[in-house]
């Protein structure tokens, strides 16, 4: 029995020491778990390790596009942006580079020290034309590339609409950035992740140019992000004091996340430059996408020279009739004014007061008459050749005069007796073919049979072909010389259709024939080629009138300011460079009555206020081996930017760690001293 104590006894003893050592290493665990917490140890697994407070090359990038105007609660997301780089600011390292840039064209540079900095930062306004954002990082990394401070950190504040992150910039970034890859890029979220809005696309006119017996449609769409709503919108037409006069509205209904299209007709429009808007009525989030501005310059109707082989001038009466139509002149809103003459008084009369002259199946001219013509054409004229059964013999088509107009040489007549030959565009996106794209495949060109036409030989230098057949030969040529132009038919547009005609254009379904002739001619007489309406930061040219020239006009923007522009009087055009202000512009020179008023509009591009945003999925693949960090405030920044600097911390860890040894420590004490 003495024995059994004894050993029972060493037991226990044992079992004591066992758990007086078991809980000495837990209470030494927690002391040094303790002390390592409070040393707060980090771990970064790429990089070397840093000083939180080691100084740093900070770029702060600002999307600055319009849409950055987009309000909620009554702040815009560029304030957002302005509120949180204020408070990072001084967060900075002491001793640090900063440089403040935003998406406006043009080189970045660091401030002279932080109060500079701030300064540029409560300075920051939107930009018209701003650039994609990775193109403002590429230029920031190119920035903080001339530091030699080791950290280099760019900041971009953004509202990561998708639009400000095009795949091909992107691409050009991933390249920069590979030849700094310390970079570390933090995008800051200042937008809103589910916007709404109304907007409008971008105005389309019927013409920027057009007679002042023509009526002007103008046409846009009401786009909508989120849900189905109506809005009413309007047009407003400027009187001659300048002042907005509204001309129509309409109450528009959207789809959610659609379009719908919208289209005002205005008429009555005197002689001169005009300017108007169309708006969205009410507010919304965002106004800049509400306005859209527009201008038009109208003009007499263009006088137009119809040249007939014959002298009865009934052979060409197709032509004048598809161009002024009768019951078009007796109302007076004709846009063309049409003169015949026949083709033997070609050599006496005077071209220079048409706007186009018109050879309609025209035969052999002699050599002075082809050099009359080329030198209407070279001086800035503009001549159309309908060539048909009267173009024998074609020695004189094939003439060297001839050459320095026509398309190229003639070879020989092409028939087609069964009838399936038939006009064929292509491409509708040449100025003449315009107007057919919104009736693309429901045109009945198979209906307007060809049955013959011309074939040319090797075209000459500089010929396109706006039109072909169906077997894939031209049938409208254009071709410009010296300062004009010239269009070439290969087949008439005035053969009658008894007989043996060349084709039944103007007869068989006229309609899409007559489009054609009438935009044909448009695009002769320039209504094309006067450009009025622009982008922010495209540069603006106005054509002068070369009997009302001056050396100097005055520019006045939207925004009322007025700059004078000199200009060399032999130039035919005024340059304008400073469009970075949507609105309407005018350019002025020698007063009311015998000077000279031009107008022309400046709107943002459609991109600049799309406000789907992107996915972070779209966002990683775009930036690929870039290192970046996205963050919505203040706390996400602090936890993103110290992990980036010192790598991530192990006091929360340590701390678990802690709290488990002593709970541990806390069961086994109370449980061994029970005992």
């Amino acid at each position: 029995a003495l024995r059994l104590v004894q050993q029972r006894h060493e037991t226990n003893r044992r079992r004591v020491r066992l758990r007086h050592l078991l809980l000495l290493a837990l209470r030494i665990a927690a002391i040094a778990l303790l002390a390592l917490a409070l040393a707060r140890p980090s771990v970064k697994f790429s990089g070397s390790l840093g000083s939180q407070e080691a100084p740093v090359a900070a770029a702060m990038a600002f999307d600055a596009a319009p849409r950055m105007e987009y309000r909620q609660a009554n702040e815009t997301r560029l304030e957002a942006a302005r509120n949180i780089s204020e408070w990072l600011l001084p967060q900075l390292p002491p001793e640090s580079q900063v440089a403040v840039l935003d998406t406006r064209l043009g080189p970045a540079a660091f401030q002279v020290d932080r109060a500079a900095a701030a300064s540029r930062i409560a300075r920051l306004e939107p930009v018209a034309n701003s650039r994609s954002l990775p193109d403002a990082i590429d230029e920031a990394l190119r920035l903080l590339a001339e530091s030699d401070l080791a950290r280099k950190e760019v900041y971009v504040f953004t509202d990561m609409a998708r639009a400000a992150w095009p795949a091909d910039a992107a691409a050009r970034l991933q390249q920069r950035a590979a030849q700094l890859p310390e970079a570390m890029v933090y995008l800051i979220d200042v937008g809103v992740k589910s916007p709404t809005n109304f907007g409008l696309g971008e105005p389309r006119l019927s013409a920027q140019r057009l007679s002042s017996l023509g009526t002007l449609r103008i046409e846009t769409e009401l786009i909508r992000l989120g849900g189905e709503g109506q809005r009413t919108v309007e047009l407003f037409v400027d009187n001659e004091a300048g002042e907005p006069q509204k001309r129509g509205q309409q109450i528009v209904e959207v789809a959610e996340g659609g379009a719908a299209a919208v289209e005002f007709h205005v008429g009555n429009l005197a002689e001169g430059a005009h300017q108007g808007h169309v708006r969205i009525g009410g507010q919304d989030a965002l106004p800049a996408d509400d306005i859209r501005y527009f201008s038009v310059e109208v003009r007499a109707p263009w006088r137009v020279l119809v040249i007939d082989p014959r002298s009865n001038h009934t052979y060409v009466d197709f032509l004048p009739q598809m161009l002024a139509p009768e019951s078009l002149r007796r109302r007076g809103m004709s846009r063309f004014e049409c003169a015949t003459i026949a083709q033997t008084d070609l050599a006496k009369t005077e071209l220079d007061g048409y706007s186009a002259v018109c050879l309609a199946d025209p035969s052999p001219l002699s050599a002075a008459e082809w050099d009359k013509l080329h030198q209407y054409v070279a001086g800035g004229g503009a001549l159309a050749v309908f060539l048909g059964r009267n173009a024998r013999p074609i020695a004189s088509f094939n003439s060297v005069e001839a050459a320095r107009l026509l398309a190229g040489p003639l070879v020989r007549q092409v028939p087609s007796r069964e009838g399936d030959l038939h006009l064929a565009p292509g491409d509708l996106r040449h100025p003449i073919l315009a107007e057919f794209q919104a009736v693309r495949g429901a045109i009945p060109w198979s209906d307007m049979p060809i049955f013959r036409y011309w074939e040319f030989g090797k075209m000459a230098e500089g010929t396109g072909v706006v039109v072909p057949y169906s077997d894939g030969r031209p049938a409208l040529l254009e071709r410009t010389v010296g300062k004009g132009r010239v269009l070439v038919m290969t087949t008439p547009a005035t053969d009658l259709p008894r007989g043996n005609p060349w084709n039944l254009l103007p007869v068989a379904d006229p309609w899409p024939f007559l489009i054609l002739t009438n935009q044909a001619m448009l695009y002769l007489v320039g209504s094309a080629d006067q450009r009025l309406n622009y982008f922010a930061g495209q540069t603006a040219a106005i054509g002068l009138d070369p009997a009302s020239r001056f050396r100097s006009y005055l520019v006045t923007t939207p925004g009322g300011v007025a700059f004078p522009l000199s200009v060399d009087p032999k130039e035919n055009r005024i340059v304008i460079t400073s469009t970075d202000e949507p609105g309407n512009y005018r350019v002025q020179a020698g007063g009311r009555t015998t000077g000279v008023d031009h107008g022309f509009s400046v709107n943002l591009e459609p991109r600049q206020t799309e406000l789907e945003r992107i996915t972070r999925e779209e966002l990683d693949e775009l930036l690929g081996p870039i290192q970046h960090q996205v963050a919505r405030n203040r706390d996400e920044i602090e936890r993103s930017v110290s992990m980036a600097r010192v790598g991530r911390e192990l006091f929360p860890l340590l701390i678990i760690l802690l709290a488990l040894v002593l709970a541990a420590e806390h069961v086994l004490a109370n449980r061994f001293y029970r005992e």
